[in-house]
């Protein structure tokens, strides 16, 4: 490529859409040698296949960062502008989109374009017309062109995202941004391709005839839209103004807006833009640029020394530090590769950097592009190894590279994930096609670029997968077109369009199968609404000539006819008459209507008065007068169950006659409740729990779909929700007792069994053996039978007894200490223990001798004569065991003190059932004679008022001798053994 001055140098300026690269194209085809350089790989591809069909590919050569596709003997070279091969000599050179000049990361390598890159015959320089005074300044002998634009570009204002016309671009300036913006619009309007700088040119490709196609109308992109993409929109929004630079985030020039604007309207078609998405509405100076393609002329473009110094690397980086001579350059902020070059420069590849060759070769390592964007330190690392295998053993080793590639290669995972492998891959792509770098490099180039092509092809299938819906395109296209076919429509409710779904038929109410949308979608749901109609109208026939088998309550208050919700209750004008709520669309209307109205209507009031029929019965009984028939009706009123309590005054006024006629309309007076027991069965209590609820909070409260669930358990009690309204429990057949419910009929079972033993005094002398909970003072005990058939023990079943009036009496339970053992007896003991812990080592644990030892001698104290040992100084005091305690249960309103005439002797006891001395009693003493002088509390006196108070020999001699307090062992303890060996001795 020559650099002299060119007989021929060019500039085509202008705005988009004036066919610059199209005319580009052909003047290079007319040599018979060119290169073009294009600002997008993307557009190097598009450009490259286009002259490929022209001369075919034996005679093009395409040669980017990433991808190398070189002939034997090309005469045609197609090259990102950074790529193209400034060494080759060929007639005609074009340089593309030269106003990129200005760019900060890119610019400088454009402008070294502008003043190098000469064809031997000519030079087209393809740009803004913003570019005429640099081009000027730069090149004095330069030809400025001016193309004006095919069609005209009007301002359209703002619209919102979902009301954007057909075939529009909506441009935004971040990834994030353009993923919300695509998933918006495939739910509002079928879907959009997505193009994106970052996007492999595979990718691009794919999402672009995407939209080329017509599969989908709408196209989110970034500003990579702006740069030689031919494509089909006719209107551009600006979802944003600003964008991120690489350095700050600032608003976009108006030259910028133009070029993005501008790729709206192709070729004679006229185009729009305009703002969405909450951006502000361009002000009106602005507009009149972006029309008139008329904006601020450069004045100043990036530049940086080509010319460099190789002979150190502090001559190299002196030779890119050198400032431009003309006022028309600016110095480019340090780049990536110079960030690199100052990071290798301070570790172990500047000491391998000796020599011209050497230097060369670790300036070309730095200008590995950083496409995952990855920190200074972390790039440079890759660089320093790369540098460092190549000054070494001439190649990058091949195991490294190996590894790097290989964790690129899956293409499972989600957008993102995906993304950041192809910019990895792009690293090596890079690598395998630099010359010599590699060992085998046309194998790594196949490796990489397949690896890259299949990654691309299932991102772009990931996208389309996200942001297409190919369903509503497809029914969009068809209500464009007026061709809506005939939809099929199965069993389950499908509706169904040329195989997709397009919403399901429940009932009488078609739901589109897809979020609501704005015009469209109300299009597309009244086309579905005629296509479903037909089946609407068989419907309504067949409901109301179905069978009452067919029709379900549940218990969300909804009405379903064969599964299919069809309707649901409101509160009516009285509690067994609600209302019929049609759950339909507008399609069902006139005699339809009318027609499922009246046969729900029907098949209600039959449920009702079938499921209730015991309660309905109760509103007007014939042969019932006075109080009798005033206690039916407010069983009426409450579903078959009152609390006896509240009725009570009324119960004690019927006779028997009355009480026989009611139980013969199947009222049972239990001692809690008056009720219905068959009414308690699980369906008429669901139908209850419902009535109730429409009148009392709803349907949707807690415990109304929750409840008939425990009742069909069969659970007799359960924990209480605080959630819950009591009432709902008492509708639903159960007692709020203490913390739990209780089903009705099941405390009064609890009362049958308790009734008997508050009947009886255990305390007084009784034939046969008592039975099971007796207690002495007409109290009783809790048996295994009443906590069974409550399945509930411990405090929440003395929970329910409080709740029912009852109290309690603890006393503590005596606990007897063992008799002593002699010396030669503990011997024995001593080897039969060890004998049993041979035998069953894991079933007895080790015990604390010395704590068990003084537990005894607090329980029973010292013998008499006897001093205990003294304990050691250091040895930690034992704690007490925990008490346990008799309970019994005592009506509620009986004092405890009133049944002591019941028993034989004097219970020094206080309210909580302990001795006021807080020692228990271990014995009741001998009864004494009748007649004795009881004196206070039945105890003899002592002549001061006051019961004598027996020495401490005579309370000594009434506890029964040691041997009569043996402990009893479980027969299968260890302890047992030793228990019969005892015996055995004795």
């Amino acid at each position: 490529m020559s650099f002299s001055p060119s007989h021929s140098v060019k500039a085509i300026l202008g705005p988009t859409n004036t066919g610059k690269t199209y005319y580009a194209i052909e003047r290079m085809l007319a040599h018979p040698s060119g290169m073009i350089g294009l600002p997008l790989r993307l557009l190097a591809r598009e450009v490259y296949q286009r002259i490929v069909e022209r001369v075919g590919e034996q005679a093009v050569a395409l040669v980017t960062g990433e991808e190398r596709i070189v002939p034997a003997k090309p005469r045609y070279w197609v090259a990102t502008v950074e790529a193209m091969p400034m060494d080759i000599h060929v007639d005609c050179v074009a340089v593309d989109e030269i106003q990129t000049a200005i760019d900060f990361d890119r610019g400088h390598v454009f402008t070294d374009r502008i003043l190098k890159a000469r064809g031997l015959q000519e030079t087209l320089l393809l740009g803004s017309a913003t570019m005429a005074g640099v081009v000027r300044k730069l090149i004095p002998h330069a030809e400025i062109i001016d193309r004006p634009r095919f069609s005209q570009l009007t301002y359209a204002g703002s619209k919102k995202l979902s009301r954007q016309p057909a075939r529009s671009a909506i441009v935004a300036f971040s990834a994030r941004q353009v993923y919300a913006i695509a998933e918006l619009i495939r739910r509002e309007r079928g879907g959009a391709a997505v193009v994106m700088g970052a996007l492999s040119p595979r990718t691009r490709n794919a999402q672009v005839e995407l939209y080329q196609n017509g599969d989908v109308d709408f196209l989110v992109a970034t500003d990579a839209i702006g740069m030689g993409l031919n494509l089909d929109i006719h209107h551009v929004a600006f979802a944003d103004d600003t964008k991120f630079d690489g350095h700050q985030s600032r608003p976009l020039t108006p030259s910028e807006l133009g070029q993005i604007a501008g790729r709206a309207g192709r070729h004679r078609h006229n185009g729009t833009f305009g703002v969405t998405g909450g951006t502000e509405g361009f002000d009106e100076e602005l507009v009149v640029q972006l029309e008139t393609h008329d904006f601020q002329p450069i004045k100043q473009v990036q530049w940086r020394n080509s010319n460099l110094n190789f002979g150190s690397i502090e001559g190299l980086r002196n030779s890119l530090e050198l400032m431009p001579q003309d006022k028309t350059l600016t110095r480019v902020p340090i780049a990536t590769d110079q960030h690199a070059l100052e990071f290798l420069a301070r570790n172990e590849a500047g000491a391998l950097a000796r020599g011209h060759d050497a230097v060369k070769l670790l300036w070309e390592c730095c200008q590995i592009p950083d496409y995952q964007g990855i920190s200074p330190a972390a790039h440079g690392e890759i660089v320093t190894r790369i540098y460092s295998d190549l000054r070494r053993i001439g190649t990058v080793r091949a195991d490294w590279i190996a590894e790097q590639v290989r964790f690129c290669d899956n293409a499972e995972g989600d957008i993102d994930t995906l993304s950041n492998r192809i910019k990895q891959v792009r690293t090596w792509t890079f690598v395998a096609n630099r010359k010599n770098w590699l060992e085998d490099p046309i194998y790594w180039r196949e490796k990489t670029r397949d690896i890259e092509d299949r990654l691309s092809d299932a991102l772009h299938e990931r996208l389309t997968q996200r942001f297409v819906d190919r369903r509503t395109s497809v029914l969009l296209r068809h209500l464009k077109d007026k061709r809506m076919v005939s939809p099929e429509i199965n069993s389950q409710g499908e509706v169904r369009l040329e195989g997709h779904l397009i919403g399901t038929l429940e009932g009488f109410r078609f739901t589109l199968a897809r979020n609501d949308g704005d015009t469209d979608a109300k299009g597309l749901r009244g086309a579905a609404d005629s296509v479903v109609a037909p089946e609407i109208h068989h419907r309504a026939e067949r409901l109301a000539g179905s069978p009452n088998e067919e029709f379900v309550l549940a218990t969300d208050g909804r009405l379903r006819w064969r599964g299919e919700i069809v309707a649901e209750l409101a509160e009516g004008d009285s509690l067994y008459r609600p209302r019929i709520i049609m759950l339909a669309d507008e399609t069902l209307t006139g005699p339809d209507l009318e027609k499922v109205q009246d046969r729900l209507s029907l098949w209600l009031r039959h449920h009702i008065n079938t499921v209730l029929e015991q309660v309905m019965a109760l509103e007007a009984p014939a042969d019932l007068e006075g109080t009798a028939r005033g206690l039916a009706y407010q069983l009426f009123e409450h579903i078959g169950l009152l609390p006896r309590a509240a009725v009570a005054d009324e119960v004690k006024g019927l006779d028997q006659d009355v009480r026989g006629k009611l139980r013969k309309l199947g009222i049972k007076f239990g001692a809690y409740h008056i009720y219905l027991p068959l009414s308690l069965k699980p369906a008429p209590r669901e139908l209850a729990l419902i009535l109730f609820a429409l009148k009392n909070g709803g349907v949707r409260q807690p415990g109304v779909t929750d409840i008939p669930h425990i009742v069909l358990s069969g659970r007799t009690s359960f924990l209480v929700d605080p959630e819950v309204d009591p009432r709902l429990y008492e509708i639903a057949g159960f007692k709020v007792a203490g913390k739990r419910a209780v089903r009705v009929d099941i405390l009064e079972r609890l009362a049958d069994i308790i009734r008997p033993l508050v009947a009886l005094d255990a305390g007084r002398p009784y034939q046969g053996e008592l039975p099971a909970g007796a207690a002495e003072g007409n109290g009783f005990r809790v048996t295994v039978e009443m906590t069974s058939l409550l399945g509930c023990s411990g405090e929440d079943f003395s929970s329910i007894l409080t709740s029912l009036g009852y109290r309690v009496r603890r006393t503590p339970k005596v606990v007897e200490a063992p008799a002593p053992v002699s010396p030669a007896e503990a011997s024995e003991e001593s080897e039969a223990l060890d004998q049993v812990l041979e035998a069953a080592p894991a079933s007895v644990e080790p015990v604390d001798e010395a704590a068990a030892a003084t537990a005894t001698l607090e329980e029973t104290g010292p013998a008499e004569g006897v001093v205990p040992d003294a304990a050691p100084a250091d040895a930690a005091p034992a704690e007490p065991a925990e008490p346990e305690f008799d309970e019994v249960w005592f009506p509620g309103g009986r004092r405890q003190n009133d049944n002591r005439r019941h028993e034989g002797r004097q219970r020094r006891e206080g309210e909580d059932g302990q001795r006021q001395n807080n020692r228990p009693r271990h014995g009741k003493g001998p009864r004494r004679p009748d007649g004795e002088d009881r004196g206070h509390a039945g105890k003899p006196h002592n002549g001061k008022g006051r019961p004598d108070k027996p020495d401490r020999g005579e309370r000594k001699d009434r506890r029964p001798p040691r041997e009569d307090r043996k402990p009893v062992f479980d027969p299968d303890s260890p302890f047992a053994a030793l228990a019969a060996l005892r015996g055995k001795s004795e």
